[in-house]
């Protein structure tokens, strides 16, 4: 370890940039929050990643479409990996 580190050229913010993702700041009600955690840790997915689908699937009705593709949970890739490895068995 050195005894002194240059941060002059240093940057502040995340590391790595998300494509196509935008951090912001929401204010939500506890409640929601609170439900949203729940069904996500149900589910073994993000609440953040749920409330994204759950906006997306919003819009996409907004605008007269129906067909949204749901993300493969944790829960079911290991149902369906089971079953694969079963069969395989």
């Amino acid at each position: 370890m050195r005894k002194e580190y240059n941060f002059s050229k240093g940057k502040r913010g995340t590391v790595i940039p998300s494509p196509g993702k935008t951090r912001i700041t929401i204010m939500l009600d506890d409640d929601i929050i609170r439900h949203f955690r729940e069904r996500a840790e149900a589910e073994g997915i993000g609440y953040q990643t749920m409330i994204n689908s759950v906006l997306r699937i919003a819009a996409i009705e907004a605008k007269g479409r129906t067909t949204v593709e749901k993300p493969v949970t944790e829960s079911a890739l290991r149902k369906i990996l089971r079953e694969e490895l079963r069969e395989a068995g």
